[in-house]
């Protein structure tokens, strides 16, 4: 199902139906940072009653998990994975592992149940890329999202498919050297 708007004018009872189709935007960077950009797009759209959710695959201590999202605001939800610590390889115990699997899990489920219009999955390039979560079930996941979800991926290293598919792509590079 397509999202459809309405155009208001003259004569109340013509409506125009529009598709409002998603877009999948990347941004990179040879190493891992902070898209600062990406959390203040996700901020402003949320403050405009768009909601959205932001997913931190590879970050943890505080111990969140997707039982408890952080909500910033009556539209904008935050969840980290449920783990003791930031993660920077693929070496998980089976407690991490099942953490990051069950964040994954939630994160297509509330996306397919239509909950929010943004999603912003922050260093999942790296969790493909440790082996994970697997890509082929990232790249079915955004083939079949509702089609007004807009998603943006973020993290170094991203996978040549995951561009592939991306409608708009931002590299994250110095210009110059320290």
């Amino acid at each position: 199902m397509v999202a459809q708007l309405e155009t208001p004018g003259l004569n109340s009872s013509l409506s125009l139906p529009y598709s409002v189709e998603g877009l999948v935007q990347v941004f990179t960077s040879s190493q891992r940072s902070f898209f600062t950009s990406v959390m203040a797009q996700a901020l402003r759209i949320a403050g405009q009653g768009t909601p959205v959710l932001i997913v931190q695959f590879l970050k943890g201590g505080i111990r969140q998990g997707h039982e408890r999202p952080t909500q910033m605001g009556q539209h904008l939800d935050w969840i980290r994975c449920d783990l003791p610590r930031c993660i920077d390889n693929s070496d998980l115990d089976v407690a991490e592992n099942l953490a990051l699997q069950q964040l994954w899990q939630h994160t297509q489920k509330v996306v397919n149940e239509g909950k929010y219009s943004l999603l912003v999955l922050d260093e999942l390039s790296l969790a493909i890329n440790f082996g994970l979560i697997p890509e082929t079930e990232v790249l079915e996941f955004l083939s079949h999202r509702p089609p007004h979800v807009d998603i943006i991926l973020t993290g170094s290293q991203m996978p040549q498919s995951l561009l592939d598919v991306a409608d708009q792509i931002t590299e994250i590079r110095r210009s110059h050297q320290p």
